[in-house]
């Protein structure tokens, strides 16, 4: 702001005289901690956000068995859709390959799916988790996940699923499965390629043509 200084003069008169305008900074210092110190406090506060994923040693001997009435297929295909088949598919007979069962990750969805297949292994789950919370089973905390652990490790009824993504699908849609698998208690799942028949099968139930699938390669 501009300072107004007053001079007096010979006979009493008073002179206004306008100096320099200039701006107090002063205030500005105390503003400028404040704001180090904010932005200070929110990085520290602020964390990536990221997903462990703990990967199996690679297998050194044979490829182990899968049974086929426990296994089910899932697709990531695009436009967040999911589709779905039992078993395994006979890829010398390309003509005849099965429908693929589509749904989406709503809670009738997907999980209603792996729910209805794993009811076994999650009720006898819930119910180890009942006599650890009635205390009639006294147990700690890592010896509870232990466990369940142990349970799903024993179980031979579950389902076996297989994740596969299509060229469309998204990594939240991923990550969205990875989510499903720890919700509906999935004792055994992978993540494995798509192989070229399931890309044919996820066109033709979504009704993709030809061209339009060599453009999302």
């Amino acid at each position: 702001m501009a300072e107004i200084i007053q001079e007096e003069k010979a006979g009493g008169k008073k002179k206004a005289k306008k100096l320099a305008p200039h701006i107090d900074m002063t205030p500005m210092v105390d503003l400028m901690c404040l704001l180090i110190t904010f932005f200070m406090l929110t990085t520290v506060f602020s964390k990536p956000k990221i997903m462990e994923i703990i990967l199996p040693d690679k297998p050194t001997g044979d490829a182990p068995k899968i049974s086929a009435s426990r296994t089910l297929n899932i697709v990531l295909g695009p436009n967040n859709k999911i589709y779905t088949y039992p078993g395994t598919v006979n890829a010398e007979d390309y003509n005849n390959l099965p429908p693929l069962t589509e749904t989406d990750f709503s809670a009738t969805g997907i999980r209603q799916k792996l729910l209805e297949r794993n009811r076994t292994l999650a009720k006898k789950i819930a119910d180890f988790k009942d006599l650890v919370l009635t205390g009639k089973l006294p147990l700690s905390q890592d010896s509870v996940l232990g466990s369940i652990s142990k349970l799903k490790k024993d179980d031979d009824t579950g389902p076996i699923v297989l994740i596969k993504a299509y060229k469309g699908a998204n990594y939240g849609n991923v990550v969205d499965i990875l989510d499903e698998m720890n919700i509906c208690g999935i004792a055994l799942y992978m993540l494995v390629d798509i192989t070229w028949y399931e890309e044919k099968m996820v066109e033709t139930a979504a009704g993709i043509t030809p061209s339009a699938a060599i453009a999302q390669k």
